[in-house]
């Protein structure tokens, strides 16, 4: 039997045909990613098998099949921000947040991104927390943004 968040965004989908890329995107803006019950109930549902399902899953670089965190950081390591010191960018966010690229932070408030490009070569270095983005930003600029994302995040939840 289905969660029911799950039963009721595929209620929408009763009796039509296709539709998997957008019950995987309702799934994922619902739960936050993919949970690996969801797509075995969403391939049921659609008379797919398991691995047809997975596969699209994986395909799209925007699908997720681990949780993440409440707040995604990206670094971009575009030419123009290599030149400029990405490297050191990242690897200071790495540091800061104790987990590597494309990982989530234990408890659940941090994702790491490495970015190819976010086409602000202008800017560069760029990093951005969710939709904030911090321009020309330095090793200890990424310190005190994420020391400030954290404490804020902190006076949210107090």
């Amino acid at each position: 039997m289905p969660e029911p968040r799950l039963k009721k965004i595929l209620s929408v989908f009763e009796g039509k045909k296709g539709g998997l890329i957008s019950i995987l995107q309702r799934v994922q803006e619902e739960f936050g990613y993919l949970p690996e019950d969801a797509l075995a109930e969403i391939a049921d549902f659609l008379r797919l098998s398991a691995s047809e399902v997975f596969s699209v899953a994986t395909f799209y670089a925007h699908f997720y099949l681990t949780r993440r965190g409440d707040h995604l950081v990206r670094v971009c390591q575009g030419t123009a921000c290599h030149v400029r010191g990405a490297r050191d960018i990242l690897e200071t966010a790495q540091h800061r947040l104790g987990i590597k690229t494309g990982q989530t932070t234990e408890d659940y408030k941090y994702s790491l991104e490495r970015v190819a490009c976010l086409g602000s070569c202008a800017l560069a270095p760029i990093m951005v927390v969710d939709d904030t983005v911090y321009p020309q930003v330095t090793a200890r600029k990424v310190v005190e943004i994420l020391t400030n994302n954290e404490d804020g995040a902190k006076k949210k939840e107090g």
